[in-house]
């Protein structure tokens, strides 16, 4: 059922409209009507229809000027325009507005119910060409490769949530069930390679969209493909280019580490060694640690990189394990990118029950895991995350965690990971106090604010929201919502409140024409006052002032 707004200023035709069209058959239900263009956009700006009837000769906003504003804020919502013989020059201008269906004055029923299913049509289209299962299939289709690039790409930078790994996986056609995981990264070690060694180089060259000349192109092209194909043969796992660089990233069955890793190796040599032997140049590959959890691939992957860098030392053309060179014999705790965005939003925008799972998940299987100076540097990286926020929330220190708070020196202190554990959860639970304390005197402070100046210049016609907003510093949008929920009304709403209830009194105290009330409240157009009053209080002017005199 697609939503509908008619407006006419003749009420025999609106209701006309509304009792000869059987609505339900044709899909549309009338949710309100309205019948002058002011009126009819605040009620599009409310309800958001799907489709708006309107005529065109109308007091206040006539139906050209509504549509105008419609397109402008509401490019989705159709509209069909009810128009005279004598209408040309507004239905030209309807046509630069992209009006969707007109209907000629004087018309019948039925020919309002066939704009209105051409109308229904288009909309429909509209649905079924975004939800065409197939087209989003044949685009996901030819995305597979670069979706699948990005998503690893992404596992290599960063920890992921393990639900979102799964998934991608799954969709992407990845291969990842596994209890022991290891990234590789290979770097080509800068010998030229001999141009007879390879066919089709120019073809090759076009293959790869590298950062590197038309030579390195080709190496890189050529190594890739001979790695896929020894991995895949071995059944190792994947092979990408990432960073410009060959990346391998072994998912094993193997719940020891060592043999997971000694499984790597033997595969990453017989690349080595075919590399030398059939392209002619060599390579040195770096291979991180091995981790358990495939969401900390990332971890490995930065610890390839850094092995690495060890030829500067040991020299080219070989396997370097970062276990060999940094004898690592348990997996290091990090506190990641991952682990502090959580962090921080749970201080700042967190529940205290958020807090404790948070704090409970930071901790979780890094007892007796790590070594100590591991595990005192990853209460220290906490703890600048909590004091980073606080900064960050322009709160006092001392404020919240008391004068003599001396972080650092504290954590020295705690005989158990449950003790730092709970500190930490209370610094985040007073700091997450602080700031809600803060947020909340702000939105008031600006309401009031905004209150202030619209009590000071109501009487002024071109008050809106977004001249407030300007007074104030602030988006529109962020503004709207924290003045609703403050005052649970709309701003406008408040507006002509504030100006109805200042024209009641000048009508009770004064002897004030409704057309310099009018003028007074901030209302240019003295009729549309009249409408607007008698559309609040209940009565037009002239009877509230009566009335409010027999009560004297």
């Amino acid at each position: 059922m697609y939503k509908l707004i008619l407006v006419d200023d003749e009420e025999d035709v609106r209701e006309g409209v509304v009792r000869e069209i059987d609505w339900d058959a044709i899909g549309f239900e009338v949710i309100e009507k309205a019948e002058n263009g002011r009126e009819a956009l605040e009620m599009v700006e409310r309800l958001q229809p799907d489709v708006v009837v309107t005529d065109i000769q109308m007091p206040f906003m006539n139906g050209l000027q509504l549509a105008e504003a419609i397109r402008e804020r509401f490019p989705t919502i159709k509209l069909i325009i009810l128009t005279g013989h004598d209408e040309f020059e507004y239905a030209q201008r309807a046509i630069k507005l992209h009006i969707d269906e007109y209907v000629l004055k004087p018309f019948s029923a039925q020919e309002l119910i066939n704009a209105l299913l051409k109308v229904k049509g288009h909309i429909q289209e509209e649905v079924a060409h975004r939800e065409n299962v197939q087209l989003l299939m044949e685009h996901y289709r030819k995305s597979m490769p670069v979706l699948k690039e990005n998503f690893l790409a992404t596992l290599m930078n960063r920890k992921l949530p393990r639900e979102e790994v799964v998934e991608k996986a799954a969709n992407y056609g990845i291969e990842i069930s596994g209890t022991s995981f290891v990234a590789a990264v290979m770097s080509i070690d800068g010998v030229l390679i001999p141009e007879e060694e390879l066919e089709n180089r120019e073809e090759l060259s076009k293959s790869v969209s590298l950062k590197y000349s038309p030579d390195q192109a080709l190496k890189y092209f050529a190594l890739l493909n001979i790695t896929e194909e020894i991995v895949d043969k071995r059944r190792l796992g994947l092979v990408f280019m990432h960073n410009d660089q060959v990346v391998v990233l072994a998912v094993r069955e193997s719940e020891d580490r060592e043999t997971a890793l000694q499984e790597t190796m033997k595969v990453l040599e017989e690349v080595r060694q075919n590399v030398e032997k059939y392209l002619k140049f060599t390579l040195t590959v770096g291979i991180g640690t091995v981790m358990k959890d495939v969401t900390k691939i990332s971890y490995s992957y930065e610890d390839a990189v850094l092995a690495l860098d060890y030829r500067l030392i040991l020299g080219n053309n070989r396997i370097i394990s970062i276990d060999d060179v940094e004898m690592r014999t348990v997996e290091k705790v990090r506190f990641d990118d991952v682990k502090e965005h959580a962090l921080t939003r749970c201080i700042k925008v967190g529940t205290n029950q958020e807090i404790r799972e948070t704090m409970d998940e930071l901790f979780q299987g890094i007892e007796g895991a790590v070594s100590v100076k591991d595990y005192q540097i990853y209460l220290l990286e906490i703890l600048t995350c909590i004091l980073k926020a606080a900064k960050d929330s322009n709160l006092n220190v001392d404020e919240v965690f008391g004068d003599n708070f001396i972080p650092f020196t504290e954590i020295n202190k705690f005989t158990s990971s449950e003790e730092a554990k709970k500190w930490l959860a209370e610094l985040c639970a007073s700091m997450m106090n602080h700031i809600a304390t803060d947020r909340q005197y702000t939105y008031k402070n600006l309401v009031e604010m905004a209150k202030d100046y619209t009590k000071n210049h109501y009487h002024e016609g071109d008050i809106t929201i977004n001249k407030v907003c300007g007074h104030l510093h602030i988006s529109a949008g962020y503004f709207s919502s924290i003045f609703k929920k403050e005052t649970k009304m709309t701003f406008v709403n408040y507006l002509n409140h504030i100006r109805m209830e200042a024209a009641k009194e000048m009508l009770r105290s004064t002897d004030m024409k409704a057309l310099e009330i009018a003028e007074k409240v901030g209302y240019a157009d003295a009729n549309y006052f009249s409408f607007s009053f008698r559309k609040n209080v209940g009565v037009s002017p002239k009877e509230y002032r009566n009335n409010s005199t027999k009560g004297q």
